[in-house]
């Protein structure tokens, strides 16, 4: 193996750039190239790759999104597109590729070895933190501080103010980062993508938390309700409550990444390198109990990650 290349693709995260750079550095150590794909999926099927080196990587460990930018591929979906994107990395002589996102960057990861047996090795970049194998993904802590901090100003308005405010938080079908910063924020009710959001449940919680005192709701957009607008309206409509929403968005996605963030970014670019070098192919380079860990790529979109039971239970207990 004397070239790989890496890319990132899907949603960006918070602590990409140190990834990129980890594989830069520790392939230059074990005497590789590097080539970065710019723009994910679409980039490697048009060809957009640029040789990484010190100079290329460096001042980047404190950026939030990625300097190999990303894409969602629509063309990658389908057989065509895939063939088209190896003749690419055939051409420019890749042996091997890391490929940093989530499930779907792992899905096309996966294909694009059944169809054209390029050595790929994927490592979990993805602020919800949703992937089976792994503790904890690229990104996510980040993203828990980002929502944290900006929830703990709004409960400064809601206080003076004495309102029920809902605050939908990122996280399409896992409940992670609304179930942290619920706890952490100390929010009266978490609405989460895993479970079933009962409206009088959280009737009940704002009457008991006083009709005249700040109610903090979080709500996880993909919340089977239709996430915290809906909710808001669903108390008005029944119960005639007046309620404030702020949806925190993309806000999530940036900013610089923290210093777990950074080390993680790091730790999995570094083994994704080596364990391309040492023959690995079609798996997850994850985080298990603080040792790194290979897990297939199959395995992390066939068997689900859950919101830890215990973590439900202490939500409810410091209400």
């Amino acid at each position: 193996m004397k070239r790989i290349a890496v890319f990132t693709s899907g949603g960006d995260a918070p602590g990409m750039n140190a990834h990129v750079r980890a594989v830069e550095r520790v392939a230059d150590k074990r005497g590789l190239e590097v080539i970065g794909i710019i723009g994910g999926y679409s980039g490697m099927i048009a060809g957009h790759f640029e040789v990484l080196d010190r100079i290329r990587t460096a001042n980047i460990l404190d950026r939030g999104g990625t300097i190999l930018k990303t894409s969602r591929s629509p063309e990658f979906m389908e057989v065509e597109g895939r063939s088209k994107a190896a003749d690419q990395l055939r051409k420019h002589g890749i042996d091997g590729i890391v490929a940093c996102g989530g499930d779907g960057t792992f899905h096309g990861a996966h294909a694009l070895w059944e169809e054209h047996r390029i050595p790929i090795v994927g490592t979990p970049g993805t602020i919800d933190n949703d992937l089976w194998g792994t503790d904890v993904t690229i990104g996510y802590d980040t993203a828990i501080n980002t929502a944290a901090e900006a929830i703990d100003k709004i409960r400064d308005t809601a206080d003076s103010h004495g309102r029920l405010f809902f605050i939908e938080v990122m996280g399409r079908h896992a409940g992670f980062i609304a179930m942290d910063v619920g706890i952490a924020c100390g929010a009266e009710f978490i609405a989460l993508p895993e479970t079933l959001t009962d409206v009088e449940v959280l009737y009940q919680r704002i009457v008991a938390q006083g009709l005249d005192k700040r109610t903090i709701v979080i709500v996880g957009e993909g919340d089977e309700l239709g996430g915290a607008l809906e909710l808001s309206r669903q108390i008005e409509g029944r119960y005639g409550l007046s309620s404030k929403v702020t949806i925190l968005g993309h806000i999530q996605r940036g900013g610089s990444p923290t210093v777990s963030d950074r080390v993680l970014a790091a730790r999995l670019g570094a083994a994704a390198v080596d364990a391309l070098m040492e023959g690995a192919t079609d798996v997850m380079i994850g985080l298990h109990k603080g040792d790194v860990v290979q897990v297939p790529l199959e395995r992390t979109w066939e068997q689900r990650k859950k919101v830890p039971g215990y973590l439900v239970d202490l939500s409810t207990l410091l209400i």
